[in-house]
């Protein structure tokens, strides 16, 4: 069986895309320079939140994924980031690819609520490998890629906010049910608010407590009140 090994050397946000997109970089090595006719492959990635260190604000950011810092010793688990397949062409001995992956803005996927409580640093990733080898020199053969083909990867944070930036500037995304929707969708036509942005708003500033009265309104609403009388 061909000897495959994985390396990914680096990544980028894609310009080009229609939505958010990922490309990383993967060496794939076939030892003693064996000849590979080409590659069917799977690719989990998973992030390893437990491979780096988070500051308080960072840490106030996952409460909703690990809970507090003090249970993360038993919280702190994988997070599926994506699974992705990808064809490598023929080659011998060692070859470079494009792993494309695309992403998204919702914040309802657990990743992407990772991703986004990240102020800098990096990201650990764990990619693993499974799928076909179409192999042979003087023929051909298919061999199963072992389940235990793997690459470890730290994807800057920059990158992941790059890429949001190229296709959402200044703004983030918000995943509603199609009933509420229509209902919010409503109450901006019966309101006539000229952008989904003043609808929000709008709601918010309805929602939002009133503040009590100044000590000084307090006592002007709270005086006696003076009649004026006249001498018979």
């Amino acid at each position: 069986m061909t000897d495959l090994s994985f390396t990914c050397t680096g990544v980028r946000a894609d310009p080009y895309a229609a939505g958010p997109t990922l490309v990383f970089r993967l060496r794939v090595t076939a030892a003693g320079g064996a000849r590979v006719h080409a590659l069917a492959l799977r690719c989990q990635i998973r992030i390893e939140p437990a491979r780096r260190g988070y500051d308080r604000a960072e840490a106030d950011g996952l409460a909703d994924l690990f809970g507090e810092r003090s249970r993360w010793a038993d919280t702190l688990h994988p997070v599926q980031f994506a699974q992705v397949p990808v064809m490598v062409p023929g080659f011998t001995g060692e070859t470079e690819t494009d792993l494309v992956v695309p992403c998204t803005y919702d914040m309802d996927i657990a990743a992407t609520r990772y991703f986004e409580a990240l102020r800098e640093g990096e990201v650990p990733l764990l990619m693993l490998f499974s799928g076909t080898a179409f192999t042979g020199d003087g023929g051909f053969r298919v061999e199963p890629v072992p389940w235990d083909r793997e690459a470890a990867y730290r994807m800057p944070v920059a990158v992941w906010r790059e890429m949001l930036e190229q296709h959402f500037p200044g703004c983030g995304w918000l995943r509603l049910p199609a009933d509420t929707m229509a209902e919010l969708l409503a109450h901006r036509s019966r309101h006539a608010f000229p952008s989904w942005e003043a609808t929000v708003r709008a709601l918010l500033d309805a929602a939002a407590p009133q503040e009590p009265p100044s000590g000084a309104a307090r006592l002007a609403g709270t005086r006696p009140r003076v009649t004026e009388r006249t001498a018979p």
